[in-house]
């Protein structure tokens, strides 16, 4: 992964020195290079809008996907692209398109992963102010979700991203939040648990935490997001907890 894997994030309750965030907003070394940004495009018919979990689950493995794709790899198509986001801030904006919208977004380069309601279109990197017009067109505000009904309890032996139960985000805040969550446990993880990941179809679940039970998940030494700030949420903010039981076993 070269020298863009350090993108574990500590909290200062731990006894490591965190590594530089890719995404806080303090100055570091990724400032320095020119800035990408990932863009994913949630689908919002009117009539049947996706479940706000099930999105932001397939926004987290649309995420991965792009990742693991052997067109991001190696001297894939797409490869560069990846490497020169990776190297900068990891940024990912979500947009929404229904209709002729989501129909010209879908003709572009890149994969859309489905789930139970949600169909999210990832795409190859972008630079910061060179994005193609069938998607710099579209809105980032109108993607507020619902749950028809309360999400269950998580599959205990598959990855869990779990959301910080004080903050109040936008889906499509919070759909990139998920992502920037599953890449950080990507980074993490042996090329053995990836593969393992990836024959699953990428399987995992997002919820929100236990209030009572954020600090110790925030402080157990698994990949945390602090986020930039750029939006909704002010600086530094600890957004995602990577729960991944290949993480998480070497805890103990």
């Amino acid at each position: 992964m070269g020298g863009w894997q350090t993108g574990r994030v500590s909290s200062e309750e731990t006894s490591e020195t965190p590594a530089p965030s890719p995404f806080h907003q303090e100055p570091n070394v990724r400032d320095e290079a020119p800035q990408y940004v990932l863009p994913l495009v949630v689908r919002i018919e009117k009539a049947e809008p996706p479940a706000r979990t099930d999105a932001l689950e397939t926004a987290a493995r649309a995420v991965l996907v792009m990742l693991s794709d052997e067109r991001s790899l190696g001297e894939g198509e797409w490869a560069q692209a990846m490497r020169d986001w990776q190297d900068a801030r990891i940024r990912k904006v979500v947009r929404r398109a229904r209709g002729a919208e989501w129909r010209k977004a879908s003709a572009l380069p890149g994969i859309t992963v489905t789930g139970k309601s949600a169909e999210v279109r990832v795409f190859p990197p972008v630079p910061l102010d060179g994005w193609p017009k069938e998607l710099a067109k579209l809105q980032v505000s109108g993607t507020d979700l619902d749950d028809p009904a309360e999400p269950g309890a998580p599959d205990p032996l598959a990855p869990v991203l779990w959301l910080n139960p004080e903050l109040d985000m936008s889906a499509g805040k919070t759909m990139a939040q998920a992502g920037h969550g599953a890449q950080l446990a990507w980074w993490e993880l042996s090329e053995a648990e990836r593969t393992a990941w990836r024959e699953s179809d990428f399987a995992l679940s997002v919820r929100v935490a236990p209030r009572g039970e954020w600090a110790a998940l925030t402080g157990c030494g698994l990949p945390v997001v602090r986020d930039a700030g750029f939006t909704e949420i002010a600086p530094g903010s600890c957004t995602v907890v990577a729960d991944h039981p290949g993480l998480r076993s070497r805890l103990r």
